[in-house]
């Protein structure tokens, strides 16, 4: 038998992906996942739960008793909320919670995963790990949250916490069952409600690659330290126009000019606070658009041997299990 591991967010999409990769390799993993957690990722997997929230000190001392190794992935994924600062409070205050109670169980490694938000993208060139954004540069309550948690680990590994930092780009691929973000594009291109698009870019990647980049990093890891789990560089036009052959469209070719759309996006989140449903379109993801998000993973592929497959493999991975979850017309 492998190592006892604990996985938090393993009913959400690269949650599960990391779970079912462990599970794979040999290893006792144990699922966090919240009473009310949809259980759709989990099904079917030889998985021990743990019914808690990270937000809980207490329950995540539960859940890491006899624990080896801890996977924190969970986090409160939206890019709006009627209270923005609900965003920053979760994601700060369950990586405090499930990372003193690491400290306090005596978990022997930590892998957190973190996410290129907390890096500062710039106009059409790849960063990397030593472009860090400041509370005075980041746009929106999403990116905030994992700069903040993000900022608390490191001052915990500091004091002796034995982390390891994973920031992954945009992962696709299957079980994206919200939908995320991106995953939200796909759906909206392949069902044919995006027949425009502006000029952004995005870094996509294999949400199963992530997860083995997640594995690399507790093996290879060096504590303290922060990987991009990143894929290809893609220019939203490109990603739009892998879609629409896989699903007998043709892609869009009208490119927007962002100004008028602030004032839907404005609209989507007037109504947004009448429905409680995250808006397709809101101001902070219009702003963030402005800049091609392209991260380089040469850090993770020299130290850790990480590798990810061609982005266009990904896309359609999204595409058969959207199709199949019937998300797809």
């Amino acid at each position: 038998m492998g190592d006892r591991v604990l996985v938090t967010g393993a009913s959400g999409f690269v949650g599960s992906a990391v779970a079912r990769a462990l599970a794979r390799r040999g290893d006792e993993v144990r699922v966090l996942v919240r009473p009310t957690s949809p259980r759709t990722n989990i099904e079917g997997e030889n998985f021990e739960i743990a019914e808690g929230d990270m937000r809980d000190r207490r329950s995540m001392i539960e859940a890491m008793d006899g624990v080896r190794h801890v996977f924190h992935v969970a986090a409160d994924y939206r890019l709006w909320a009627r209270d923005p600062e609900e965003i920053v409070r979760n994601n700060l205050e369950g990586t405090r919670a499930v990372m003193e109670a690491a400290r306090d169980t005596g978990v022997e490694k930590i892998v957190y995963t973190s996410s290129v938000a907390a890096l500062k993208p710039a106009h059409g060139a790849a960063v990397d790990e030593t472009s860090r954004h400041s509370i005075e540069t980041v746009i929106g309550a999403y990116k905030k949250s994992k700069l903040v948690a993000e900022r608390l680990v490191e001052k915990m590994v500091g004091e002796g916490l034995p982390a390891v930092i994973v920031a992954p780009s945009t992962p696709i691929g299957p079980r994206d069952v919200k939908p995320t973000p991106t995953g939200r594009i796909i759906v909206q291109a392949a069902n044919g409600g995006m027949p425009a698009f502006v000029d952004t870019g995005l870094n996509l990647v294999h949400v199963d690659d992530v997860a083995e980049g997640h594995l690399l990093a507790l093996a290879r890891g060096r504590i303290g330290e922060n990987y991009i789990l990143g894929g290809e560089d893609v220019r939203l036009k490109d990603m739009l126009a892998v879609i629409a052959p896989l699903v007998g469209r043709q892609p869009p070719r009208v490119q927007l000019p962002r100004a008028p759309l602030y004032p839907l996006a404005y609209g989507a989140e007037f109504a947004a606070r009448f429905t409680g449903r995250e808006p397709m379109l809101t101001v902070d993801a219009l702003a963030m658009s402005r800049y091609h998000m392209f991260f380089s993973s040469k850090k993770a592929q020299d130290e850790l041997g990480y590798r990810a497959r061609p982005y266009e493999r990904a896309i359609e991975d999204a595409i058969r299990w959207f199709r199949g979850a019937r998300y797809i017309r």
